[in-house]
């Protein structure tokens, strides 16, 4: 028996500098892109003059035996809720009773389902995990029942590259080379661009597939700004390249938009980052309108709740691949469920190295798997020689 309990919960904020990025970021479509002035064009935003100021939270919970878990990056929007009490609601808890845990936190507040609250209960419960592992000296995937794998497959989500002449061609291409047999594509256009979008979302399908013939999957995501009139144009003119799936074309709760597109398709479905909770996902598997489920670790109430998400969506023959957004609990959560479940993780390749620009060798794919790290809890710790400023965002204890 571990005799700890909860004596400290505090956000640093980390800072440093960064240079100057000449590239900006290339168009993607956006909900909000039906709307004049919204959208780039294709040249994509521009980037920001001069070096830029890159800073990510941590969340550290000490104990009174003098272990302290860590979790982070975490997101802006987790801070007010924690400084605001939540934070001071764990002092004197027992940091193994994760169920209870998450439970009090969940049924403290009545807008604890969505939104900021869930984004803090999941920095809660994942750096909790960290503490637990490392009370236990063992990582967290160990901690949530082991592995029958050395190594997870991750597939190359290629957020950040642009479209331009040979672009799409030569990106493809090296992924294949790095060993990733499985990749994923942003589109640039929605219904706000015509006709003209149409057709470059189109020939994305057709560059891309004509490039790595069938020796890579291929996955696209239009990040919930098409209706179901464009979808199923789209589905229909590339339906014959054998995508792999078809990402967030609706808003997570237009369920009756998925459920006409499945029927009219057979490109699977996949959706998840936006679903927050188990009510959310039920309608979905019920229907049978998902082909891959990908809710986020850090959004959805953290590695217990996805763990119950998993167990939701095996008896219905979906795969769960979480969303990308962080690597840490994404990885644990998959490398502790069986294949069939969990086949993958998606690995952000532009957006990863610097996202944990703060961390010593963060988890990162080599020859297109991610081998299992062997730190106790998620293993993350800082290189302090990158860190220009530090901060205490709040305290407790």
């Amino acid at each position: 028996m571990i005799d700890a309990r909860i004596s400290s919960v505090r956000m640093v904020e980390l800072t440093a500098t960064l240079p100057a990025d000449p590239t900006g970021f290339p168009p993607q479509s956006r909900p909000a892109g039906i709307h004049p002035g919204q959208h780039p064009g294709p040249g994509g935003w521009p980037a920001a003059p001069g070096p830029r100021r890159k800073s990510s939270r941590y969340l550290e919970i000490g104990t009174t035996v003098g272990v302290t878990g860590r979790y982070g990056p975490i997101d802006q929007e987790a801070v007010a809720p924690l400084a605001e009490g939540m934070a001071a609601t764990l002092l004197g808890l027992d940091p193994m009773a994760s169920t209870f845990v998450w439970d009090l936190l969940q049924r403290a507040d009545r807008h604890s389902r969505h939104g900021d609250r869930k984004i803090a209960i999941s920095a809660v419960d994942n750096t909790l995990c960290d503490l637990r592992g490392r009370l236990l000296g063992i990582p967290v995937w160990q901690l949530l029942g082991g592995s029958g794998r050395a190594s997870v497959p991750a597939y190359a989500s290629t957020l950040g590259t642009f479209h331009g002449d040979g672009e799409v061609e030569r990106t493809a291409a090296e992924l294949l080379d790095e060993g990733y047999t499985a990749q994923k594509w942003f589109f640039a256009d929605g219904p706000g661009q015509g006709r003209d979008g149409m057709e470059r979302n189109v020939a994305l399908a057709e560059r891309t597939r004509a490039t790595v013939g069938h020796r890579s999957a291929l996955m696209f995501d239009a990040f919930m700004s098409w209706d179901l009139r464009y979808a199923r144009e789209w589905c229909s003119r590339v339906e014959h390249l054998n995508p792999d799936w078809l990402e967030e074309p609706f808003p997570a709760a237009a369920i009756p938009s998925f459920a006409q597109l499945r029927t009219s398709t057979t490109i699977p479905i996949a959706t998840g980052e936006h679903l927050y909770d188990r009510y959310d996902l039920l309608p979905f598997l019920q229907q049978g309108l998902l082909g891959v489920l990908q809710v986020d670790p850090e959004w959805c109430g953290g590695v217990t709740d996805i763990v119950r998400m998993c167990a939701m969506a095996e008896p219905f023959g979906v795969a769960v691949i979480p969303h990308g957004h962080g690597i840490h609990a994404a990885l644990h959560v998959v490398a502790s469920q069986s294949p069939e479940v969990c086949p993958q993780v998606e690995y952000l390749y532009h957006h990863m190295p610097e996202r944990h620009h703060f961390e010593i060798d963060t988890p990162a794919p080599k020859g297109g798997s991610i081998a299992l790290p062997t730190r106790p809890g998620f293993g993350i710790e800082l290189a302090t020689d990158r860190i220009e400023a530090s901060r205490e965002m709040f305290s407790a204890g």
